[in-house]
């Protein structure tokens, strides 16, 4: 029972982040992350799992008031983010590539061999990830699926990104009311292979933010699981 009780403090821990957390609506603009959390937020996002490893994504980090500006261009459609994305200490914009062709999987099984996962038989365990890699992509591109499937590992980074930053005691907000073709063409992502989805608002809130005192509502749980 000893050797439990960290896995059980840390869950413990998981859960009150998970219940504690919410989208911040209102933030302190005079709070900014320091130093060493923004090396931690960078952690995150490139900590993320993936389907096998693919890393499809890019993530733009403003923190500059002009590049904070240069992002709220695409909330014009939608004016309830744009003081949120002006007053957040920090602003991330969510990439996805737009291709997945064989210089970019040579690059991930590169960057694997150079972290060491193949050592013990390098020629043998690359080709087995090769055609992994190669195996799960091709089937997304026959099935016509290959963005979406892309897309969908962005945003598993984005969900842990939401829960590590509550972790930390950071407040975030998800957007996807911004116009992603403004931000394409802002900071010219087709021509770079890829194209926005959402944006997170990183900082801390302001304390008429109302949202912080409202209660969490989620689905009860016997309407979503089924156990079997």
């Amino acid at each position: 029972m000893t050797e439990l009780m960290p896995l059980v403090k840390n869950s413990e821990a998981i859960i009150a982040t998970a219940e504690s957390r919410y989208s911040t609506k209102v933030y302190d603009a005079e709070r900014r992350l320091s130093a060493d959390e923004v090396a931690a937020v960078k952690t995150l996002l490139r900590l993320s799992p993936s389907s096998v490893n693919s890393q499809p994504w890019h993530f733009i980090l403003a923190s500059s008031d002009e590049g904070k500006a240069r992002i709220a261009k695409a909330s014009e459609k939608y004016p309830f983010n744009t003081q949120k994305i002006h007053d957040a200490s920090h602003v991330i914009l969510f990439a996805s590539r737009t291709s997945f062709e064989g210089d970019y999987v040579d690059h991930l099984l590169d960057v694997d061999e150079a972290a060491g996962r193949y050592a013990a038989d390098p020629q043998k365990l690359r080709a087995q990830q090769k055609g992994g890699v190669n195996m799960f992509v091709d089937l997304q591109r026959q099935n016509g699926n290959l963005q979406a499937w892309m897309d969908a590992q962005t945003y598993l980074n984005l969900g842990q990104l939401l829960l590590g930053a509550a972790a930390m005691g950071i407040d975030a907000t998800p957007m996807e009311g911004v116009d992603t073709a403004v931000l394409d063409e802002e900071f010219g992502l087709a021509e770079k292979g890829f194209r926005s989805l959402a944006v997170v608002c990183l900082g801390y809130r302001a304390d008429d933010d109302y949202n912080a005192k409202l209660p969490k509502s989620r689905l009860p749980e016997g309407e979503i699981i089924t156990e079997i």
